[in-house]
Order: C-alpha cells, then structure tokens, then sequence
C-alpha cells in the first residue's frame, strides 16, 4: 500500500483519462450498478458515475482514494470510494448486485470466481490486464502479477466473450500503461 500510496502521491499512474476498453463497453450498455476493482486514482470509476452509473470503486491505496474523490467533487459526481485491500479480504463481493465489473491492470488470480458471482445475469465484464513478455525483461514485476497468453479468456470459460485482445507489444491505452496485456469483454450469460 505505502508503495502505491508515493506513486500516486508523486503524480504517476494518475491519469484522469479513462481506458479505451471501458469508453467502448459504457457507449452501448444501460447504466446501472458498477464495481472497479483495484481503482487507483479513479479514472474508470468517475467516468462510469458521469455516464450514470452508481459505482463502488476500492482500491488499497489511502492517496489513490483521496484522489478519486476530489476528481469525484470536480465532475460533480458521486462515488462509493472504499478503501480495501483485496489480497486481504477486507472487501467482500455482493452476490449478483452489479452489472458491470472492470478491472484494469490489476491481477489477483483468486479474486475471478469472486467477480463472476458478482455479476448479474447478463452482466459485463471488462477488464485488461498485464501479461507475461518474453520479448522484454519483466525483472522489475512479480511474475505472479502477469497473466500467461491466453489465461483471461479461460477464465470466461462459457461466457459470451464479445471481445477478447493480447496486445503485441506495449498496451495504447492511457495511464503510464507500457506492457503487453490481455483485454475482454464478456458477459455472463
């Protein structure tokens, strides 16, 4: 946490721009309840609240937080913004209570199940994650933080996978993202 908590207090992975991923999913679903996992400085979880959605957004950083809820104050929105670290449990999934889940950036393998049952029927999934690279050296990142080629798609085994990418090389999207990742977008059926 304290490590999260100087970067964002030192301005880096702070964008206010959400992901293209996310940007394309909201333009054609009805807003309703949304969860963003692991939300940082809330880029995502402000967007969804000004495109309608109640959000609950929890992220393990203290900085992180606060900055979501200025930038909540700013666009004149509101934000369930929790401070909870995931890895310890201290936030627990309601049963069925979203209808949109997104995760970017953030890997917590044990974590999948709990989201899934989250998700109402007909629900959206969204998420881009890191993955491993082996043109590159990753010395810098726990490999258990990295997803294999192909591992996101299995977990949606079953799902309706309207969109499933592994990017190449360095991911577009805004936020200081510069690894290969995996994106989808799936909807529980």
């Amino acid at each position: 946490m304290a490590d999260w908590d100087e970067r964002y207090s030192r301005g880096e992975h702070a964008t206010s721009e959400p992901g293209k991923l996310l940007v394309r999913v909201v333009h054609d679903l009805t807003p309703g309840r949304a969860l963003d996992i692991a939300c940082g400085a809330g880029r995502h979880a402000v967007y969804l609240a000004r495109h309608g959605w109640e959000v609950t957004a929890v992220d393990s950083s203290r900085v992180g937080i606060e900055l979501l809820n200025e930038r909540a104050r700013a666009n004149g929105v509101t934000v369930n913004a929790q401070i909870a670290d995931l890895e310890r449990d201290e936030f627990q999934i309601e049963s069925e209570a979203f209808d949109l889940i997104c995760v970017f950036y953030y890997l917590q393998r044990d974590l999948f199940s709990r989201l899934k049952v989250g998700l109402r029927a007909g629900g959206t999934f969204v998420a881009s994650i890191h993955m491993v690279d082996e043109s590159r050296d990753v010395q810098d990142i726990n490999p258990n933080f990295l997803l294999n080629p192909g591992e996101l798609r299995g977990f949606f085994a079953g799902w309706d996978i309207e969109h499933y990418h592994e990017t190449v090389h360095a991911d577009s999207d805004a936020g200081e993202h510069t690894r290969r990742s995996a994106e989808i977008i799936a909807r529980k059926l």
